[in-house]
């Protein structure tokens, strides 16, 4: 009987290892797939913040040297591509026309703040 149980054991041992095998590799593959989902997420979050976060930091900027209009809009947009989120403008793969909208509607954004603040414009005007 044990030496059955020994042949047994040699024939099923391989098939059983292959076995576990499989069921740690997809157990794996299920956990690196949950992560990738978690932290892709995160940094993708990341940079949409920065570059938001940039944006409006240029358009703030442009609004408060007296900048209005197209002027305006660039100054937000270099500021963006030179020191604010080169890295999430990269991420994205925005186009000058997208990120000329985003600062459109950033600049809309940061003008009233400018006017509630009474900030004065590098021209000297002082918004009321």
């Amino acid at each position: 009987m044990s030496d059955f149980l020994k042949a047994l054991y040699i024939e099923v041992l391989p098939l059983l290892l292959q076995l576990i095998a499989v069921v740690v590799g997809l157990v794996l593959a299920r956990v690196a797939a949950v992560a990738k989902d978690r932290w892709g997420i995160e940094i993708e979050a990341r940079h949409r913040e920065a570059l938001h976060s940039a944006i409006m930091t240029g358009a703030a900027a442009a609004l408060a040297r007296g900048l209005r209009g197209e002027a305006a809009v660039q100054s937000a947009i270099d500021h963006a591509i030179g020191r604010g989120a080169p890295d999430a403008i990269d991420y994205f793969g925005l186009a000058a026309d997208d990120l000329k909208v985003l600062a459109q509607s950033k600049l809309q954004a940061a003008y009233p703040l400018m006017l509630l603040s009474g900030h004065q414009t590098a021209a000297g005007e002082v918004q009321e």
